[in-house]
């Protein structure tokens, strides 16, 4: 993600139980009777619950514990006069603990039932948590299946930094963006980045609108006047990562030679108003893809492009997995910045928000290396500068150290992007540039569809540069209170 505009989820139904209808789509009278009626079911506890949320330093609320999921297959109708969502998602998950209950999060909704393992289970509501309720106990080390049926109108919610995120309802359509937990508000699931899992997206809509979604198209059908678009992700996932773009927007395909065995896909959908502005910028997608590939390593996912919403959708752009989303046409830089996400923040995927610098220091350092190599400022100029006008342009460029924001509401701050990247630059001054670009890849490539925090990173600088002393690194720019003297 760039900066913001300020800076750019009782026991287990008893198998004689009666059984409850299943149902497709209800208006939310009648979502919220079925779940009266599922809710009224009973059996006996023995096991221990799981937690809810992970006790992450800035969204405590977020992910569950217990579990840990593996796939996603949500199968969605939505009708955008009505702003309705009707959906099934069905959860494949792994028992961390032997487990009584479980949570997922979901803000907002109305469920029509829940079943896992095929057995309709108990379940209630505490704010974000559907806490649900097994029929049997789940043990430790046992894969099981959740299906949860729900409908209503998906929730806008505002993030702590006062930005908005979940589902964005447009002019016949809408946009779904979930950093940091805003994927909640369309799918139930484990919402926190240390949880990541292959998806499938099947989401129907009026025959006249596309849907565009995170992976690889999988298959495309129109019956009766809507047409259904089932959008696979193979690999890894987190949640804050997963997009939709239902809406009209102009589809294009294209490969780049010479990547991923032969030939790298590529889409990009855009809004018919941004297509002239967008078409310069979006020509230099396999170049910035080609440069990325040689300063960061291999591209680590299927398939690349982007998604280009009509100006206004939102107030920022998103580094959503395979193709990020801007709010119009992007700059260049802007461009480098959310691909540079794929490595950093979408592969390599934080352990918790506290490592949100990882992500955008990364990216934004993307971005000064981008100016050295295509005729703009190097990368010490532009420290330079930072370190004696940055805030000019950045008021609180100083306020916090990048490892440790102040609150969730300043995660998306410039300590995070600009002070993160003069991290990086100071590892690269102390080790040289081939040791440098040494680390980065071998980064990317050690932690590749996996979970890290600063702690693994440190590590693994020093590994990479035994002979080089990062105390002071660590000490004033990456941990250090103010404005660190004189480099």
């Amino acid at each position: 993600m760039v900066s913001r505009p300020a800076a750019h989820r009782i026991t287990g139904v008893p198998r004689s139980a009666p059984l409850i209808p299943t149902v497709r789509s209800l208006p939310a009278a009648g979502c919220a009777l079925l779940a009266l009626a599922v809710t009224a079911c009973g059996g006996g506890v023995h096991g221990t619950p799981g937690g809810s949320g992970v006790r992450d330093p800035y969204f405590p609320k977020a992910g569950n514990s217990g579990y840990d999921v593996s796939h996603y297959a949500l199968d969605l109708d939505y009708d955008p006069e009505a702003r309705h969502l009707a959906g099934t998602a069905e959860i494949t998950a792994r028992a961390g603990q032997d487990l009584s209950a479980f949570d997922l999060d979901l803000e907002g909704m109305d469920v029509e039932g829940v079943t896992v393992e095929g057995e309709r289970a108990r379940w209630s509501r505490n704010g974000q948590e559907l806490v649900i309720r097994p029929h049997d106990d789940l043990d430790e080390g046992e894969t099981f299946r959740i299906t949860v049926r729900y409908c209503g109108t998906p929730r806008t919610l505002t993030d702590p930094d006062g930005s908005k995120e979940g589902w964005l309802p447009g002019a016949g359509g809408a946009l779904a963006l979930g950093e940091p937990t805003g994927s909640m508000a369309w799918f139930p699931g484990n919402h926190h980045p240390s949880d990541k899992a292959s998806y499938d997206i099947s989401v129907t809509v009026p025959e006249k609108l596309q849907v565009v979604s995170n992976g690889e198209l999988a298959d495309r059908s129109t019956h009766g006047g809507r047409t259904t678009f089932h959008w696979r992700t193979a690999e890894p996932m987190a949640g804050y990562l997963a997009t939709l773009a239902i809406g009209d927007y102009a589809i294009r395909r294209s490969t780049i030679p010479g990547a991923a065995g032969g030939g790298l896909p590529v889409l990009t959908a855009v809004a018919p108003s941004q297509a002239a502005p967008a078409r310069k910028v979006l020509a230099r997608l396999p170049e910035i893809m080609e440069w990325a590939e040689y300063n960061f390593g291999p591209y680590p996912f299927s398939s690349t492009g982007v998604i280009v919403a009509d100006e206004g959708t939102s107030d920022y752009a998103l580094e959503t997995q395979n193709r990020p989303v801007f709010p119009g046409a992007p700059s260049t830089d802007l461009l480098v910045h959310e691909l540079a996400h794929q490595w950093f923040g979408n592969s390599v995927t934080p352990k918790s928000w506290r490592d949100m610098w990882l992500n955008e220091g990364f990216a934004t350092y993307a971005e000064w290396l981008w100016e050295e190599d295509n005729g703009g400022d190097s990368a010490q100029e532009t420290f330079d500068a930072l370190y004696d006008h940055g805030e000019d342009d950045h008021e609180d460029l100083w306020a916090f150290p990048p490892a440790e924001p102040s609150s969730a509401a300043h995660i998306s701050d410039s300590p995070v992007y600009e002070r993160g990247a003069m991290v990086l630059h100071k590892i690269r001054q102390a080790v040289g540039d081939d040791a440098f670009y040494d680390i980065v890849q071998g980064w990317t490539a050690a932690h590749r569809h996996g979970n890290a925090d600063t702690d693994d990173f440190t590590a693994y600088v020093e590994k990479k540069a035994p002979d080089e002393d990062f105390t002071s690194i660590w000490r004033d720019w990456l941990y250090g209170d103010g404005k660190p003297d004189r480099p």
